[in-house]
């Protein structure tokens, strides 16, 4: 049984590899034939803020950890809006709270109550896919809509141009062209509640995610993206947003993807998330962390395998954390990783885990939402990005991302002291291989132990089970093969 076993094992191995070579040939060649070819291009990694994405130098960049920090920063900034509002997201629901205060007001309250200032508020959101197959269906996406329009000055539009199978994944808020925020959070209950604090208490299902706060010439670009969204799927041409006066010493870039053959004023797509994510990784000596939902994108896994083979330094380590059941995927995710494993051969370089909610003897899962990547503590980005086809190729998305070295290591520093548990002043003292190997690793190898005995699990970080090579591993290829134009 166990040779059958190895040559099943060996078998879907190799099929997985010839389809995600078919795979990556397709994107080779649709980039090329669009004149984005160069992303794919191995090299320029000299300057991460390179490609084709306007960079745009002092601003000031805010990550925003969790629901409990991200949702009332933007209802604080919707509240004191003197001009416009607007919001970019996949979904929007009329009843969901920004805040868990006391008499805090439904988002479509809120909204209607700055529109009745004068303030203009423009909501963009996905139409849902053209069959009820998963949520949001064309349905509620309508009746959301009527319930944010009905009796209220709040314009409410639904972009129906995605490409089958995909969506629009983008979460954006622009305030007055003066503040922004890009992120991960939606403004709903849909699927899981956002509301969440470092924390994590046990509840039916804990969220985590991220969205960047942005002031300076950066919101420029931000307001850009939506006022082209916008002006073609609204048909109301809305004024260039003025380039607002310099706010803090951060450089920073607005990386997008939009699909071809989607709007006019992008008829050959936007790829520059994609190239942002290929820049940085190529260029990592030290550490790559990323925080993501999905982890089965062939062209990231190719440059993790790459440098799992061959390090740039002895000190070199990958950490991942992802969700434990992502909402599709999980499979595709986890044979990855068995590559990825493999590719480490051993050497303890790469980290895979996940996290949950503990309260004495209870727990409960935390689902992993954000999109988020760190390299060398010298390069971040935020946004609604998944390494996956759909959003580096097919969905539109927004993230932002800064070589500010200040930013990226104290958002590393305040992550890894909400997973471990500790002081972000004990992490700063210590070598970032020697966290993971003395501190990560221990910890979510011990509970993964606890795990396969039996026992209640003591601490929220936990290896990421399942790792497997098989079958599942060929749902991304045969997925992208399938709908990918």
């Amino acid at each position: 049984m166990g040779r059958v076993t190895t040559f099943l094992d060996k078998a879907d191995e190799r099929l997985g590899d010839a389809l995600e070579r078919l795979l990556c040939g397709h994107h080779r060649r649709r980039l090329r034939r669009l004149g984005w070819g160069d992303v794919l291009r191995p090299g320029g990694a000299g300057d991460r803020l390179g490609g084709r994405a306007a960079v745009r130098d002092g601003n000031r960049v805010e990550v925003l950890i969790d629901g409990e920090e991200s949702l009332p920063s933007i209802a604080d900034a919707i509240r004191h809006a003197r001009s416009h509002v607007h919001i970019a997201n996949w979904h929007a629901s009329a009843d969901f709270r920004l805040t868990r205060e006391p008499g805090a007001p439904t988002l479509r309250d809120l909204l209607a109550e700055v529109g009745a200032r004068g303030v203009e508020v423009r909501v963009l959101l996905w139409a849902g896919p053209p069959v009820p197959a998963f949520q949001p269906t064309r349905r509620l996406a309508r009746r959301e809509r009527r319930k944010f329009t009905d009796g209220t000055s709040v314009r409410c539009v639904l972009d129906s141009r995605e490409r089958t199978l995909h969506c629009h994944h983008e979460k954006v808020v622009v305030v007055d062209d003066a503040v922004a925020f890009v992120g991960g959070v939606d403004f709903t209950a849909l699927e899981g509640d956002r509301h969440d604090s470092p924390e994590h208490p046990p509840r039916p299902i804990g969220w985590h995610d991220l969205a960047s706060r942005l002031e300076g010439p950066i919101v420029a670009d931000v307001a850009g993206h939506f006022r082209q969204r916008w002006s073609e799927v609204a048909g109301e041409d809305l004024p260039a947003p003025e380039v607002p006066a310099p706010a803090g010493g951060s450089r920073v870039q607005l990386l997008r993807t939009v699909p071809d053959h989607t709007y006019g004023f992008a008829p050959k797509g936007d790829f520059t998330l994609l190239d942002g994510y290929l820049r940085a990784l190529r260029s990592a000596r030290r550490l790559i962390y990323l925080e993501n939902q999905f982890l089965w994108s062939p062209e990231i896994a190719e440059v993790l395998l790459g440098k799992l083979r061959e390090p740039p330094d002895d000190r070199f380590r990958v950490v991942l954390l992802l969700p434990r059941k992502p909402s599709n995927g999980s499979d595709t995710t986890r044979g990855q990783l068995g590559r990825l494993l493999d590719a480490d051969d051993g050497h303890r370089r790469l980290l895979a885990t996940t996290i949950s909610a503990h309260d004495g003897e209870s727990s409960a899962p935390v689902y992993v939402h954000a999109k988020l990547g760190i390299v060398d503590d010298e390069w971040l980005t935020v946004g609604s990005a998944n390494l996956n086809e759909h959003s580096l190729f097919n969905d539109t998305e927004v993230n932002i991302a800064t070589d500010d070295p200040a930013v990226a290591r104290a958002t590393r520093l305040r992550l890894w002291a909400e997973h471990l548990g500790r002081p972000a002043a004990e992490l700063d003292a210590t070598d970032p291989a020697d966290v993971v190997d003395h501190l990560w690793r221990p910890l979510a190898e011990e509970q993964a132990e606890r795990e396969r005995r039996g026992e209640h699990r003591t601490h929220r970080l936990v290896l990421l089970p399942g790792v497997s090579r098989r079958a599942g591993r060929l749902q991304g290829p045969l997925r992208g093969l399938l709908v990918d134009g």
